[in-house]
C-alpha cells in the first residue's frame, strides 16, 4: 500500500502537535468522546515507546527492575508495572506483554530513551538479556469504547483476549497483529501492535469499520477523568507509586527489586501521608498550583483539563486533609476531592492512622 499512515490520518482531519510526534486532534473531539461512551474510538499511540527484551533472563531481569511479578508470567499474559529509583521515586508506569521469545514493554513517550539507558545500566556480565528499541519499526493503536469487541470481530477476530493485558496474534489481510486486552485506561477496549509498514492499511481497516479517530486532546481528557498518572506530571521523583495510587502494580512478597526496601517500609509502617485525587475545580488554574486548606498548604495540582462538567484536575493531597468529597482551595478558586477509577489504594483498617 503506497499511502502512508500520516496520509490516511490527514484525510481524517488530523492536526499534529508542533513536534509532529503525536496527533492533537481530528477536529472532532466532542464526537470522539461520544463514540468512546457508546461506540468505539481509535487513538494512535505510535509515539509511545516500545522496548523489546529477549534472551533467557528477560523475565528475571524485569522482575528485578520493576514493582510487579514477571517470573511467573506465561506467553500471552502481561501486566502493569512501575520503574522506580532506589528510593522508590517513580520513573514510569509501563505495560508489559510476554510472548514466546520476548517481552514487549509499552512505555510513555517521554521515557523511552531514559528507560533504555536505565535498563542498560543494570545488565551485568553474564546476564542473558538483550534490549532493543523497536519503536520506529512498529505502530500501536488503541480502541476505546464498548463497541471495540464487535469491531474486531468484524475484522476476523473470532476469539479476543481476556483478562486485561492478555494478548493474542492474528492475521488480517495477510498481516500479523497483536491484540491486547485493555485500552491503556479504564475505558474498555484493546491495544493493537503491528509492523509500521502496515500502519496505514490497519488504520484504514479500523476506520472503515466505524472506529472514530481521536487525538491526544481527547486521550488527555480521559486520562485525567480516569486518573491515569503520567510522567512529568504525577510520576516524578517527588512521588512514589503508593502515593500515586498504583498499588495494583506492586507485589509486596516477590522479593528484592530496585526500590523494594523503601516501598516495603512505607507499606509496613503506614508511611504514605499523601495520595493522588481527582479534583473538580471551580475555575481553571495551572499545574503546580498549591492546594490549601485554610492557610496551610496540603498538596499540589499536577494536571488540568476542561470537561463538560468544568475544569477537572489531578493532584496530590495530604491524607489528613480529608477524603472524597472534601473541599480544598486551589489558587483563587475551590476544589472537591473525587475518587477516580484508575487508581487503587488499600482500604483503611479501623485502627489505622491516616
Amino acid at each position: 500500500m503506497s499511502e502512508t499512515l500520516q496520509d490516511c490520518q490527514r484525510r481524517n482531519g488530523a492536526v499534529w502537535a508542533e513536534d509532529q510526534g503525536s496527533i492533537l486532534s481530528f477536529g472532532n473531539d466532542a464526537v470522539a468522546l461520544k463514540a468512546i461512551q457508546d461506540g468505539v474510538a481509535l487513538c494512535d499511540r505510535t509515539h509511545w515507546g516500545r522496548l523489546q527484551f529477549t534472551e533467557q533472563d528477560r523475565l528475571a531481569f524485569l522482575h528485578n527492575q520493576t514493582t510487579n511479578v514477571f517470573k511467573t508470567l506465561k506467553p500471552g499474559e502481561g501486566c502493569e508495572s512501575v520503574f522506580v529509583t532506589s528510593t522508590a521515586r517513580t520513573i514510569d508506569l509501563v505495560n508489559a506483554y510476554v510472548t514466546d521469545d520476548a517481552v514487549l514493554l509499552l512505555v510513555s513517550p517521554t521515557r523511552r530513551e531514559q528507560l533504555m539507558s536505565w535498563c542498560d545500566r543494570y545488565i551485568f556480565f553474564g546476564d542473558k538479556v538483550k534490549i532493543e528499541d523497536i519503536t520506529a519499526q512498529t505502530i500501536t493503536f488503541s480502541l476505546l469504547g464498548p463497541g471495540s469487541s464487535l469491531l474486531l470481530q468484524k475484522l476476523g477476530f473470532s476469539a479476543l483476549p481476556e483478562p486485561t493485558h492478555h494478548h493474542i496474534t492474528t492475521q488480517i489481510k495477510g498481516h500479523t497483529v497483536r491484540v491486547a486486552s485493555g485500552s491503556g485506561l479504564t475505558t474498555p477496549g484493546y491495544t493493537l501492535f503491528a509492523d509500521a509498514e502496515w500502519g496505514a492499511e490497519l488504520w484504514q481497516a479500523l476506520t472503515e469499520q466505524g472506529a472514530c479517530p481521536c487525538g491526544d486532546t481527547v486521550w488527555e481528557q480521559l486520562r485525567v477523568i480516569e486518573g491515569r498518572p503520567k510522567p512529568d506530571a504525577e510520576l516524578t521523583e517527588d512521588f512514589n507509586p503508593l502515593e500515586a495510587g498504583l498499588w495494583q502494580t506492586i507485589s509486596f512478597d516477590k522479593g528484592c527489586y530496585i526500590g523494594q526496601e523503601t516501598i516495603a517500609r512505607l507499606n509496613t509502617y503506614q508511611g504514605v501521608k499523601q495520595r493522588l485525587w481527582g479534583i473538580q475545580l471551580s475555575e481553571p488554574v495551572s499545574a503546580n498550583t498549591p492546594i490549601t486548606v485554610g492557610d496551610k498548604k496540603v498538596g499540589v495540582l499536577t494536571s488540568l483539563v476542561e470537561t463538560s462538567d468544568g475544569p477537572l484536575g489531578l493532584g496530590y493531597v495530604k491524607t489528613k486533609a480529608g477524603d472524597a468529597g472534601a473541599n480544598v482551595s486551589v489558587g483563587s478558586g475551590t476544589g472537591t476531592l473525587l475518587e477516580v477509577p484508575f487508581l487503587t489504594y488499600p482500604q483503611p483498617t479501623p485502627n489505622s492512622t491516616p
